[in-house]
């Protein structure tokens, strides 16, 4: 397969103000309807066994993961190894993925830099790249009181009309940007979606009583789907899920259909393997669920190592348990 380098971003830039455009058109004629919905998956950055990027390997995954019936991608994120990749890497990685998606399904980049300026330069080089849109992040290394975070988000999105899901994950990156924060930035607006990671489902209420419908609403917590769904959701950020991309995408229908019963019974399988999607080594243990379901490899990037032990046997036992009991699911079935 022949490669996209970042010599041929410049010649991306006319269909980006295209896209753009579009992008204008539809906020206004559907104003009534979440910006994104559905289920967006935090794909993997598959590596070859030197730690070397594996385009083909990404390439292959991100093409099951179209044909299950995703709304949307969400390349580089944490799940993507966003910060273990070079700047050059990562620009890379979104050109080749938009080329190759080829406007199937929105792609969209994490964005997880550690300075605003370098976070400006990244979203401005993929939107020249052609991306659909970013997943922010705070900054990264440093934990910034609610005027620094807020600022560093307005500034990221004022550089850019793309639309952008915020990312709220204090657990790991240390800044909670709280529904009143939200309500600060909701002037914003190509702010368009959240993404809630904070642990605590109540959230998910106190983000509609506060801002109402203003974002997209969207779960990042996989083992809190079926709750966050019940109060009421735009879309899933799943992780676990790319391993079991017809389980993954199924469930979420069912959801959709308000069909609780079954879902239960579905999300009582899938458990355990969504729990994997909450441990400091949520990398290593997806990859691995991923490579015993023959979509990819478990190759992770230094620091990260991989698992071994008794530690990787009880992850291999869950994940080995899930396949063996998977359910049967039926094409178009929901």
């Amino acid at each position: 397969m022949t490669y996209l380098t970042n010599h041929t971003l410049e010649s991306n830039s006319c269909s980006t103000h295209l896209k753009m455009a579009i992008l204008g058109i539809k906020k206004e004629s559907e104003m009534n309807k979440p910006y994104w919905q559905g289920v967006f998956p935090a794909v993997t950055t598959q590596f070859k066994k030197d730690q070397s990027l594996d385009l083909d390997a990404t390439l292959n995954h991100v093409e099951v993961l179209i044909r299950s019936g995703v709304a949307g991608l969400v390349m580089l994120g944490s799940l993507g190894e966003n910060q273990a990749l070079s700047s050059a890497e990562k620009r890379i990685v979104i050109q080749n993925l938009v080329a190759f998606v080829n406007e199937r399904v929105p792609v969209l980049s994490g964005v997880a830099e550690t300075s605003t300026a370098s976070a400006i330069q990244f979203v401005r080089d993929c939107e020249q790249m052609g991306a659909d849109g970013f997943m922010l992040m705070p900054a990264m290394c440093y934990k910034g009181d609610p005027r620094e975070t807020i600022n560093h988000f307005r500034k990221v999105a004022l550089s850019t009309g793309l639309p952008i899901m915020i990312y709220n994950n204090p657990i790991s990156y240390g800044n909670d940007i709280t529904p009143s924060m939200f309500t600060e930035l909701a002037e914003v607006k190509n702010f368009v979606a959240i993404k809630e990671s904070s642990g605590d489902v109540r959230r998910i209420t106190d983000l509609r009583n506060t801002v109402g419908q203003r974002y997209a609403l969207f779960t990042g917590v996989d083992d809190l789907l079926l709750e966050s769904s019940i109060l009421g959701i735009d879309g899933w950020v799943a992780g676990t899920g790319i391993a079991f991309p017809a389980e993954n995408q199924y469930l979420w229908n069912l959801t959709l259909k308000g069909k609780w019963l079954e879902a239960r019974t579905l999300y009582q399988w899938f458990s355990p393997l969504l729990h994997l999607d909450t441990h400091l080594k949520f990398v290593q243990y997806i990859k691995l669920a991923v490579q015993e379901c023959g979509l990819g490899k478990e190759w992770v990037r230094s620091p990260r190592l991989l698992l071994q032990g008794e530690e990787r046997k009880r992850i291999l036992n869950i994940i080995h348990h899930g396949i063996a009991n998977r359910p049967k699911i039926t094409k178009n079935k929901s």
